[in-house]
C-alpha cells in the first residue's frame, strides 16, 4: 500500500505534465516553470514511469498527447482550476462585485470592449475586468469566461455558441469603389495584407481563396503578426485585409473601411463563450453572459 494518502505521484511531476500538455511544448513549459526543458522532460518521464504508460507522443517537431495523456490533462486542468479558485477565495478579505472576461486583442478592441461599455451603462454597480492576449487561455482563478474562435481543446468546458462570422476583403472606401465587381482572379493579384499566426484555426488569404475555388497564385503582399496592424494598414490604403465582417463592422460603419467586391466566405468555426469555472458561473457573470447573448440576438450585420 502506498504511504501517500491519495496515492498520487509527486506533485512536481503532475505540475510539469499539466504545463507541458497545456502548451504542447516542453520548451514553453520550461519557460513558464522557470526550469530547463531537460528538467521538464525528466519529470514527465518519471510520471510516465510511475503510471506505466506514455502520456506524450514525441515527434521531430514537437509532441502530442496520447489518449491517456489527454484524459489526465483534462482531469488535472479541471482540478487545478478548482484549487486555484478556492485559494483565491481564501485570500480575498472581502467580496468584490466583479466579472473578468478574456479574449484575443482583436475581439477585445473591435467588439467586446464596446459591448462591455454598453453593459456597464445599464449595470454600473458591476465591475467588468478584461484580459486580452493572443495566446490560448486556460482555466485560471481570475477569469470567469472567455470569448474565443473555435472550440477549446479542453472539451469538458461548457461552450455557448455566440455567432458564426463571415470573411470578406476590406480596404479603403476608395479601393472599394475602384474594385467594385472585381473577379476572384483579379482580386488575387491585388496587394494583400497577410496575417501570420500560430493559431491554426484562423483563416488566411490562401485558405479563403482556396475555399472560394481559386487555386492560382496570390500576391506576396505584406505580412504582419497583429490583426490590429493589418486593419490599420488597410485603412491607410496599404493593401487589402481579410475582414471578419461582424468584428470590423464599426470600422465599416464609420467609413474607415469598406467591403471589397462581392466575394464572401462563411467562417469555418463559430465564436464561443467558454465557461472556465468548474462550479458554474457566478450570478454576476451569468448576468453579463445573458446580456451578451441577448445583444447578439438583437443585432445583425
Amino acid at each position: 500500500m502506498s504511504r501517500r494518502h491519495y496515492n498520487l505521484p509527486p506533485l512536481t511531476t503532475l505540475a510539469a505534465f499539466e504545463t507541458a500538455a497545456r502548451h504542447l511544448s516542453f520548451k514553453s513549459a520550461a519557460q513558464e516553470l522557470s526550469v530547463t526543458p531537460g528538467a521538464v522532460s525528466h519529470q514527465i518521464k518519471a510520471l510516465e514511469g510511475d503510471l506505466g504508460t506514455l502520456l506524450f507522443q514525441r515527434h521531430h517537431r514537437g509532441v502530442a498527447l496520447t489518449s491517456e495523456g489527454q484524459a489526465l490533462f483534462e482531469t488535472l486542468s479541471s482540478s487545478f482550476g478548482r484549487m486555484s479558485k478556492r485559494l483565491e477565495t481564501i485570500r480575498q478579505s472581502q467580496t468584490i462585485e466583479k466579472v473578468t472576461v478574456g479574449s484575443t486583442t482583436a475581439v477585445a478592441a473591435l467588439w467586446l470592449s464596446p459591448a462591455i461599455i454598453r453593459f456597464w451603462r445599464e449595470y454600473p454597480d458591476l465591475n467588468i475586468n478584461q484580459m486580452s492576449q493572443d495566446d490560448p487561455f486556460t482555466a485560471r482563478d481570475d477569469l470567469d469566461f472567455i470569448i474565443r474562435y473555435g472550440r477549446d481543446r479542453n472539451t469538458t468546458l461548457p461552450h455557448t455558441a455566440l455567432y458564426r462570422d463571415t470573411l470578406v476583403p476590406v480596404g479603403t472606401p476608395e479601393a472599394a469603389q475602384a474594385l467594385s465587381g472585381i473577379s476572384l482572379q483579379d482580386l488575387a493579384q491585388q496587394r494583400l495584407i497577410h496575417m501570420e499566426s500560430d493559431r491554426q484555426l484562423w483563416t488566411t488569404w490562401p485558405d479563403w481563396f482556396q475555399k472560394l475555388g481559386h487555386a492560382g497564385d496570390l500576391t506576396a503582399g505584406s505580412r504582419v503578426t497583429s490583426y490590429a496592424v493589418a486593419l490599420q494598414m488597410a485603412q491607410k490604403g496599404a493593401g487589402l485585409a481579410l475582414g471578419w465582417r461582424r468584428l470590423v463592422d464599426p470600422l465599416i460603419q464609420s467609413g474607415k473601411l469598406a467591403v471589397i467586391g462581392q466575394h464572401v466566405l462563411p467562417a469555418p468555426h463559430q465564436f464561443y463563450l467558454v465557461d472556465l469555472s468548474d462550479t458554474g458561473l457566478s450570478a454576476n457573470a451569468t448576468r453579463l453572459k445573458d446580456w451578451i447573448l441577448a445583444e447578439l440576438g438583437e443585432t445583425s450585420v
